[in-house]
């Protein structure tokens, strides 16, 4: 049995981490394969997924599956129908999380959650990322804008209505930001499908 002093030096540690870790972190943070297993099975601990752990005295997660993409794929950013769900603008639910990926960049292998990955490349990949602290866990998310331009970029995958519906939804809840919209646009190249839709809001 661990001693109670163990246990509360791997609490610390993980605290230290905003209370999440992945088993290779834990590993280089001091705390042994032994332990984690010990607090797991003492309640200290639960696996959010495969090789990722989070303390169990922690207030819920709001956002679980965005925290476990995040901390597996940090290079990752969450995109389209995940995006619009984390900025409320959209009615769908994701039943997995989209995510964008560098072009080349390794696929992560993760049993849960889901993942729909999404290739993107040069600014398309790097402009408009937010970075936000979800649960103590920095998860990095298009802006609403750049999602919105992502959305009629891809409608032959997650369907026109749904970009035209996130574009309404910004229109109502949230500051309009129509120079960012057209920027985003035009990198993505969509400018001549979406500008009808805006200026039909305008």
């Amino acid at each position: 049995m661990k001693s109670q002093d163990q246990f509360e030096k791997a609490r610390v540690t993980f605290r230290r981490h905003g209370g999440i870790l992945r088993m290779s972190e834990a590993l280089h943070s001091g705390i042994h394969r032994r332990m984690l297993y010990s607090m797991l099975e003492a309640g200290i601990i639960e696996r959010l997924s495969r090789g990722l752990y989070r303390l169990t005295d922690l207030p819920p997660l709001g956002n679980p599956d965005l925290v476990s993409v995040a901390r597996k794929v940090p290079s990752g950013v969450i995109c389209l129908i995940s995006a619009l769900a984390y900025h409320e603008i959209t009615t769908q639910i994701p039943h997995e999380v989209y995510l964008a990926l560098g072009r080349g960049a390794e696929p992560p292998r993760m049993e849960h959650p889901p993942i729909r990955i999404f290739w993107f490349s040069g600014e398309a990949f790097t402009e408009g990322v937010e970075k936000y602290d979800v649960n103590s866990a920095l998860v990095r998310i298009y802006s609403p804008e750049k999602t919105i331009a992502d959305c009629f970029k891809y409608r032959n995958k997650i369907g026109l209505d749904t970009a035209i519906e996130a574009l309404k939804l910004y229109r109502e809840r949230k500051r309009l930001k129509v120079d960012e919209l057209m920027h985003f646009a035009r990198m993505c190249r969509i400018e001549k499908i979406m500008r009808p839709y805006l200026e039909a809001l305008l």
